[in-house]
């Protein structure tokens, strides 16, 4: 009987790596550290979160309603938070226009457009009660 032998171990030699140190950082021989002491976290700059010197500016909210009528008739609303202050205050077109342009061009150019379309209806409606007036008096005059 023959015995087999067995297969041969084919082994290779193992390469250990050392660790290499970031550039600056002394070895483990010259610092005594070991690989198991806790890195330290570099320091974030600037001010933590929540720290602000900063005055806080308190807001006040008003809030103004204008609206107008096709005829002309302008009224203004004026509200706090969630309490009126004013309500249904009668206001001239004249006076909206201005304010309106002291705030903002934006804002005068489409309450001009308004007050010019209620404009040109008021012109229109004149003109016809002056035509009805003069039909009336003509009536009257034939009547006499």
């Amino acid at each position: 009987m023959e015995t087999e032998s067995p297969a041969p171990e084919i082994t290779a030699p193992v390469a250990r790596l050392a660790a290499v140190p970031p550039p600056g950082a002394t070895s483990d021989a010259t610092s005594g550290a070991t690989d198991d002491a806790p890195v330290a976290a570099p320091k974030k700059r600037g001010r933590p979160k929540g720290s602000s010197t900063a005055r806080t500016t308190r807001t006040v909210e008003l809030t103004l309603t204008v609206s107008g009528t096709a005829d002309g008739e302008w009224e203004a609303e004026l509200k706090q938070g969630a309490s009126w202050i004013t309500r249904g205050l009668p206001v001239t077109a004249a006076a909206v226009l201005r304010a309106a342009q002291e705030l903002h061009i934006q804002l005068a150019e489409p309450i001009d457009a308004v007050i010019g379309a209620a404009r040109e209806q008021r012109a229109a409606r004149v003109a016809a009660l002056e035509e009805e007036l003069e039909q009336a008096r003509k009536a009257l005059a034939e009547m006499e």
